[in-house]
């Protein structure tokens, strides 16, 4: 089988230039937090279709970009979404979390409780597709948990990049949403991201993320 393949480029830089791309990155990424709290503020569909653009840039096993976007924005579906998360979320604090868990979640203030779900103008539930369909048939996928969690890891860089905000959220088990959008059996629910602008009042649990030296060595 032959590839064909084309030029490629991306405009140079300078050492300096590098770097101060890198700080400038950095620093706007770090700014970066999950958020609870969210204004029901309209956002641009436009928007969100180059955040979703973008998360799509993400390498793929053998280039299956094996993900779906779901981005659901109707009131009413968005509250029977609340409605199964919260009754999963609840069975989970009570019985399914352990000690240790819980007393890890203590210090960021979380409960059974999920409002977000409705408030945030957008929630955009990821899918994984283990397989996909093929001609007649079915075709499997490669490294499809690394894929999508890399389209995931752009996602939020985009979400942060356009100004708002966003919170990864996985509600245990996942398989409702699966139900309540109607995807195929071939889709697996991934991860549950509401998107908009903070409310007014929004607090952030107060953090600090590791130093270099305690996450990367070099050899």
């Amino acid at each position: 089988m032959e590839f064909k393949h084309i030029a490629f480029q991306i405009p140079p830089k300078s050492e300096t230039e590098s770097l101060e791309s890198a700080k400038d990155f950095y620093q706007e990424m770090n700014a970066r937090r999950s958020v609870r709290f969210f204004s029901d503020q309209a956002v641009a569909r436009e928007v969100i279709e180059q955040i979703v653009l973008t998360a799509g840039t993400a390498p793929s096993g053998a280039h299956k970009q094996p993900w779906k976007f779901c981005i659901v924005e109707n009131l009413e579906l968005k509250q029977k979404i609340r409605d199964a998360a919260e009754k999963e979320e609840k069975e989970s604090y009570a019985t399914r979390m352990s000690q240790e868990w819980l007393e890890d979640l203590a210090s960021l203030g979380t409960d059974w409780e999920k409002p977000f779900l409705t408030t945030a103008p957008y929630l955009i539930i990821v899918f994984r597709k283990p397989q996909q369909p093929h001609g007649s048939g079915m075709r499997q996928n490669y490294y499809v948990q690394e894929s999508v969690g890399i389209a995931c890891g752009l996602l939020l860089a985009a979400i942060q990049k356009a100004g708002l905000v966003a919170l990864t959220h996985t509600p245990s088990p996942m398989n409702f949403l699966q139900d309540l959008l109607g995807r195929p059996s071939y889709e697996k629910p991934y991860l549950l991201i509401p998107v908009g602008y903070p409310a007014l009042n929004c607090t952030v649990p107060e953090l600090s993320r590791k130093p270099l030296d305690e996450i990367a060595e070099w050899f």
